[in-house]
């Protein structure tokens, strides 16, 4: 037997896969996302790699095919098993494994790690004070100035005492010789959510939440892992339902990621969960630094965070007892990746899930299609929740058409009732925010005689035009040059 190896180092030569010839008294022991040590390199150093495939075949010369020296016994279970994950996904949605890996680790980066270094005294105040008359005899000022605050405080901040005594770090290398003093480092992690004094504010429950609430629990408490939807209007208090379900896994030890639409990834709705779950819980978008994003990693890993709260990429957060992942809005469009390999964060969290024993909780108040399907169809759990959390009057909603608008001799982008809406807005002296759903310069092309829209003749939806004047399918990628006249009434008013 066979396995395909990707080196654990970070360089892009050494990107691409080896292939190790497994001993006998291993090969039943190797499988595919497991870390193993492999003799790497002319000198045969042992390094650390991933087994990516087996096989029975070799594509090299078999004398010159190197053999596994061992499995790599310790801190290997995470790694092995976002592996895995990546492997199922190179199967499940094309694309190369390396790709693969590079979604699921996305953060290698070592030379983002931030080191805390302080000097700590090693020698007694008697001694320190005799040194320090030493010093002051020599006419050795700066190494003085440093022994006179070391007596005052034995363990300092190393920048502190760069920056304000202005102590060079030949001086600090001096006094470490002569074993007056210590250089301690360590690492730090930089956490982006900053919040003080903040308090819990005492949540009551209505019964649609107390029913779902209790409905989860009962099932994780009696080891069964299910994936729920819940499907709650908006306002209906869907968060606190989540955050709940959240404390019940966190107080089993096990760690929850929060999947949330980047553009719902508002400061408000991470504070919500910090009051909850104060320092233990981190999050991961795209507005962190490379240096941030791998200190969360590291937090998460190392066990400091029980809850990470992100995009898509969150998914990959390498907690080592993931107990439930939460997708909350799980219809949106931002959960499938637009770049290889093209995964769907709903769908790869589903197999992660499974593959680590965790339940999965589906959120939306207008749920996708596939979702509601399965769920009428038994295989994931149905927990809807009708009302509002605050019995407040749902928003009125109108629709208006705008081909009617036209016959009317309404030639404006703003229906009439729009425009008298934010009339009675302006007069009371409040506020209007029109939202602006588009890609493209023109959402859709329409004639202002007869109303006719330019479609897609493939999907039945409008084409949008771009300033390079084609008319573009945002479904299919259908285009064609912007038409000028009506073909439906001949008009050239279309645009």
């Amino acid at each position: 037997m066979f396995a395909d190896v990707i080196i654990d180092i970070q360089h892009e030569k050494l990107d691409k896969i080896f292939q190790y010839r497994i001993p006998e008294r291993l090969e039943h022991e190797v499988e595919a996302g497991m870390a193993v040590v492999v003799p790497f390199g002319k000198g045969n150093r042992k390094t650390k790699g991933y087994v990516t495939a087996l096989s029975k075949t070799c594509d090299y010369d078999i004398s010159k095919v190197k053999e596994i020296a061992d499995i790599s016994r310790s801190g290997v279970e995470i790694e092995a098993k976002l592996i895995a994950l990546a492997a199922w996904m190179k199967s499940n949605y094309g694309g190369t494994m390396l790709q693969s890996l590079k979604t699921v680790l996305p953060i290698k980066e070592k030379e983002n790690i931030k080191v805390k270094k302080r000097l700590r005294l090693l020698i007694d105040r008697e001694t320190g004070e005799k040194q320090l008359h030493y010093y002051l005899e020599k006419n050795q000022k700066a190494r003085a100035r440093l022994m006179a605050a070391l007596l005052d405080d034995p363990l300092l901040d190393y920048e502190l005492v760069r920056k304000k005594l202005n102590i060079t770090a030949t001086v600090i290398r001096a006094l470490e010789e002569q074993h007056v003093l210590a250089v301690e480092s360590e690492q730090v992690y930089r956490n982006p959510v900053h919040a003080e004094n903040i308090q819990k504010k005492e949540i009551i429950y209505t019964q649609e939440q107390k029913r779902a609430i209790m409905r989860f629990c009962k099932d994780y408490e009696n080891g069964i892992r299910k994936t729920y939807l819940l499907h709650g209007v908006t306002g209906s208090g869907k968060t606190e339902v989540y955050m709940e379900m959240i404390q019940s896994v966190v107080d089993k030890g096990k760690q929850a990621i929060v999947l949330i639409p980047e553009i719902a990834l508002t400061y408000q709705t991470v504070m919500r969960f910090y009051r909850r779950f104060k320092d233990r819980v981190s999050v991961m978008n795209s507005r962190l630094s490379a240096g941030e994003r791998y200190d969360q990693m590291m937090r998460a890993k190392a066990g400091e965070v029980d809850v990470m709260i992100g995009p898509r990429s969150a998914l990959f957060t390498p907690f080592p007892n993931l107990g439930l992942i939460v997708i909350d809005e799980e219809h949106e469009p931002t959960y499938k990746s637009e770049q290889t390999p093209r995964y769907h964060a709903r769908e790869t969290a589903l197999r992660r899930a499974q593959t680590e024993g965790a339940s999965v909780v589906l959120g939306s108040a207008t749920p996708s299609m596939e979702a509601m399907y399965r769920a009428k169809n038994g295989e994931y759990v149905l927990m809807e929740m009708k009302n509002r959390s605050k019995m407040q009057d749902p928003a009125e909603v109108y629709t208006v058409d705008m081909r009617k608008e036209l016959k009317n001799g309404n030639r404006s982008i703003l229906s009439e009732q729009l425009q008298r809406l934010m009339k009675e807005r302006l007069e009371k002296k409040e506020q209007t925010m029109l939202f602006l759903n588009r890609r493209g310069y023109s959402g859709f092309v329409s004639c202002r005689e007869c109303g006719h829209v330019i479609k897609c003749p493939h999907c039945d939806v409008s084409l949008s035009v771009h300033r390079d004047g084609k008319m573009r399918c945002h479904y299919c990628g259908y285009e064609q040059t912007r038409v000028k006249i009506c073909p439906e009434c001949g008009s050239d008013h279309i645009g």
